[in-house]
């Protein structure tokens, strides 16, 4: 009948009134996580430079949209930098919607296409690094990597270094 169709559509009406603001938090959501998984891996690496005593380079590829690891070989001749072969080590590329917009090393420059890379060193220290990521609807966020204690911050937003740590 007319009054339980009303009703229905009121029920329906009442459903998308209480869950339309929780499909607007999606939005962002993969670039949000991208950037926890950078410095998730950040962090690890940090960690396994200090507990391997050994040189662990992470670069960022640009061109490809991804990253991966590298650690300095111990027993080669030369300073030799191979790809890591640890579980869980592979290139990560991020989501099709996500890039990385740059990346600055301290010592080294700020890239926005190319091959870059910040090293982790066994005596605790990071190169001082800021990454912006962004997605395709514009939205930007910004990771830092402190230098002495090897703390990750992300924040949203396209800050730079000074900004970043004074927040």
């Amino acid at each position: 009948t007319l009054l339980e169709l009303a009703v229905i559509i009121f029920i329906i009406g009442l459903m998308v009134t209480i869950a339309l603001p929780y499909f607007g938090s999606l939005k962002g959501e993969q670039l949000r996580s991208a950037a926890r998984q950078l410095a998730g891996k950040a962090t690890y690496l940090f960690e396994q430079a200090s507990a391997q005593k050994v040189v662990i380079r992470l670069v960022f590829d640009l061109n490809h949209n991804a990253y991966h690891v590298m650690v300095l070989d111990p027993y080669s001749a030369k300073p030799t930098f191979m790809p890591d072969r640890s579980p869980g080590d592979a290139s990560v590329h991020l989501p099709p919607d996500v890039f990385i917009r740059n990346v600055t090393v301290e010592g080294v420059g700020s890239y926005d296409h190319g091959v870059v890379a910040c090293q982790f060193y066994p005596e605790g220290y990071v190169d001082a690094t800021l990454i912006h990521l962004a997605d395709t609807s514009g939205d930007v966020m910004t990771l830092g990597f402190n230098p002495l204690t090897g703390r990750v911050s992300i924040a949203n937003g396209d800050l730079s270094e000074r900004q970043l740590y004074l927040q």
